[in-house]
């Protein structure tokens, strides 16, 4: 008797589930790669997708735009390969043989033009052929796929379910008309996120945690003007500027984007995710170390908002750098250095936010309270916030934001104090998030201080025991420069049952006296118990 053959499984309804299943089918592939190559291979995957998918989506705007104007068949088959048509428009040119629907044909390897080819080497092959076409992408691309330790059998299954996976938003009332590139954005977040928990520490020097972004960008609101990421990462920071600007009904356009990257992968990373995201950015010709060659040096940014790695003991320090305007950093330690650069690039008017370990706000090692004693005075601190424990799965060291600004406005004089240690949720044993009311609420309460319109301000600031104070800069300089915001704010406020404290002393008194007795009677049926036991 045939067996019944199993049936398939259900294809992924919602966006969550699609994620979880590309993630699943991606993790097939680990094998005996390491960490890092496999999220190259991965990643590299997911971009090549997106860029084919903004290619064939050009290619059929091209083709009805020029049918509308009564171009016959073989009139836009010749002109439909103009490459000013896609270029022009920020759409990668993608040649033949490295368009998804190519790959997709020969998933599973075979002659290619009379000669044998891995599914691994048509796609290196594929990858050199979208640098080649496009120069602004040269070097950023992984060339790994045809390696002895790359599964072409599970590699070759991925490219079939990324073939065919639907990239819309199903199961929510049908697909409210997002692009499918667009939603290939939010795979390669994801897997940025899966792969930093997967990495652990490692993965926290490519990837900073999105509750910590949102942050940073909803009390800036980075909506126009020069965005810099001195130590960018993976790119985190600029598309969370672009998703606020376009939650805001603003363009992308209206921000041009400058940043730096020391680690080679992750810079060619970050390459792919603003290209993912339809960011154009600036981020050097290459990678390398902002103190020891900083590639933007006459940059004025409008926003700066950064997470640079915390307490780096080995720094290329010079003594005579002109960035050192309010004292020279410790040669032990970098904080003070990521502080000073990130003021240096402040264009008139200009913001900043930056994520620093807790150390940073009293430590007083190396000159390091002095140069704080400095920029305070010089009124550059608009706002402290401290964060919650266990936001980063690469480290326990607890954290704080810093922000700077060139004009205070009526602010003048004064820094604004901000507790945030006990909001966040636990998502899981290892890691805390932030939710969108925690933001909100920290977000609404820097705006309402500064005056500034928001969503989620309240009408006028008042200081709140235990979450945030306004502080005048003589009341920090007494307590010696110290900025820890717990310092300030005090503790929240307990309140009043009404119960007057006499009444109260004698209620409690009397039930800690019912307890003790309690306690004794317990004690002796205990004992009676045991000597049943022994007798």
């Amino acid at each position: 008797m045939p067996r019944t053959p199993k049936a398939a499984p259900p294809a992924p309804s919602t966006m969550k589930e699609l994620k979880d299943t590309l993630w699943k089918a991606a993790d097939k592939l680990r094998g005996s790669m390491d960490a890092s190559q496999y999220k190259d291979v991965i990643l590299g995957l997911v971009f090549l997708k997106y860029v084919s998918d903004a290619f064939d989506e050009r290619r059929a705007g091209i083709r009805t735009e020029l049918a509308a104007d009564g171009y016959d068949d073989d009139q836009i088959a010749e002109l439909i390969d103009d490459t000013d048509e896609y270029t022009g428009r920020g759409v990668f040119w993608v040649p033949a043989n490295a368009r998804w629907g190519f790959l997709a044909e020969h998933a599973k390897g075979g002659s290619v033009d009379g000669v044998d080819k891995t599914i691994g080497l048509l796609i290196d092959e594929a990858m050199d052929a979208v640098m080649h076409a496009n120069p602004q992408l040269s070097g950023t691309l992984p060339r790994i796929f045809n390696r002895d330790n790359v599964d072409q059998r599970r590699l070759g299954e991925l490219i079939d379910l990324f073939n065919s996976a639907r990239f819309t938003t199903q199961g929510q009332g049908g697909s409210d008309g997002r692009r499918a590139r667009d939603l290939l954005g939010e795979v390669y977040e994801y897997f940025l996120e899966k792969f930093a928990a997967a990495e652990g520490k490692r993965g926290g020097e490519f990837y900073t945690p999105a509750g910590v972004v949102r942050v940073l960008v909803e009390m800036l609101q980075p909506t126009h003007g020069r965005v810099y990421d001195p130590a960018c990462g993976s790119g985190g920071m600029f598309v969370q500027a672009e998703k606020f600007i376009d939650a805001h009904h603003g363009e992308g356009s209206d921000i041009s984007v400058y940043g730096q990257e020391l680690n080679e992968r992750t810079w060619r990373m970050a390459k792919m995710n603003l290209a993912i995201h339809g960011l154009s950015g600036n981020l050097g010709s290459r990678w390398g170390d902002t103190f020891a060659r900083d590639l933007h040096p006459d940059l004025q940014a409008d926003f700066v908002m950064a997470n640079p790695p915390f307490n780096i003991k080995d720094w290329a320090r010079n003594e005579s750098d002109p960035r050192w305007r309010f004292g020279v950093p410790p040669a032990g330690n970098a904080n003070y250095a990521w502080i000073q650069h990130i003021l240096s690039k402040l264009a008139p008017g200009g913001q900043a936010g930056v994520v620093m370990a807790n150390g940073s706000m009293s430590s007083n090692s190396g000159g390091e309270g002095q140069i704080r004693a400095e920029i305070v005075e010089a009124d550059l601190v608009s706002c402290m916030v401290a964060l919650p424990t266990q936001l980063f799965r690469s480290t326990g060291i607890p954290v704080c934001v810093w922000f700077f600004a060139k004009d205070k406005g009526k602010r003048a004089g004064e820094v604004l104090f901000i507790d945030a240690r006990n909001l966040g949720h636990m998502v899981d044993r290892a890691e805390r998030a932030l939710s969108d009311e925690d933001i909100a609420r920290i977000a609404g309460t820097f705006h309402t201080w500064r005056g500034v319109e928001s969503d989620a301000a309240p009408d006028e600031y008042a200081d709140e025991p235990g979450f945030c104070y306004s502080a005048p800069l003589a009341e920090i300089k007494a307590a010696d420069y110290a900025l820890t915001p717990g310092r300030y704010v005090g503790a929240a406020e307990v309140a009043d049952d009404g119960e007057p404290i006499e009444e109260k002393l004698a209620r409690l008194r009397s039930e800690v006296e019912a307890q003790f007795a309690e306690s004794a009677r317990l004690a002796e049926v205990v004992r009676e118990q045991l000597g049943r036991v022994y007798v």
